[in-house]
């Protein structure tokens, strides 16, 4: 059976962080499918296809990850893909507190999705999508937390 991850999320934008939880997530899958979630009552500060171009325009050589849209709850998506497993990063407790309450409901809903928290490297802890967002509306120099591919 083909080890298939969801790593699911907004992206908004994608970081470098991201970007190191799937490298690490290589040698545990088959294939990541980074799953944009698609909320009409979330504001974002990109669009979901530029959100969707960055991330097939970083992985474009590599065959193991592709970007997909979706609505919906995130277990519904995984059966969809035949994916039996949620890829999370945690940066510190208060991710873990968050992502433990979502993994344990989603292992309620459907047991035979396992959720796999992946701890990010330390340089990478103090990076979040909402922090640089907030750099960006306010012109700050985002270069060390986004991939190049990601050029605002």
């Amino acid at each position: 059976m083909k080890r298939i991850a969801l790593f699911p999320g907004t992206f908004d934008p994608i970081t470098i962080g991201h970007i190191n939880i799937i490298e690490r997530g290589f040698p545990l899958f088959d294939e990541i499918v980074v799953g944009i979630g698609h909320n009409s009552t979330k504001s974002t500060l990109f669009a979901l296809e530029q959100r969707l171009n960055w991330i097939n325009e970083i992985f474009k050589d590599n065959t193991k990850v592709r970007g997909e849209v979706y609505e919906g709850l995130t277990v519904d998506f995984c059966k969809k893909l035949d994916a039996h497993y949620i890829l999370r990063g945690l940066r510190n407790m208060a991710d873990f507190d968050y992502e433990k309450n979502i993994a344990q409901m989603n292992k309620l809903v459907a047991p035979n999705v396992e959720t796999i928290f992946v701890m990010c490297d330390p340089t990478f802890t103090p990076i979040s999508s909402s922090v640089v967002r907030d750099l960006i509306r306010n012109n700050a120099d985002t270069s060390l937390f986004l991939p190049k591919e990601v050029k605002i």
